[in-house]
């Protein structure tokens, strides 16, 4: 899975790691790997994600499996 949540953050104010992390209620760690794409994020955690930047959750992700 594919994530702009990088491309998001710089177009939201430079948004922090932090910042995000804690407007989504995780850690920034977890940002840090999705980012990286090392982790996958819950439904739940892709919707608050969605919802920090006021877009859709496809806006954020992208599904490139078969």
């Amino acid at each position: 899975m594919a994530n702009h949540i990088r491309r998001l953050r710089f177009e939201h104010g430079e948004m922090t790691q932090q910042a995000l992390a804690d407007a989504c209620r995780v850690t920034r760690q977890t940002i840090l790997a999705l980012e990286a794409g090392r982790y996958a994020p819950s439904l739940e955690l892709a919707f608050r994600i969605a919802r920090a930047f006021g877009v859709g959750v496809e806006d954020v992700f992208r599904w490139e499996g078969a």
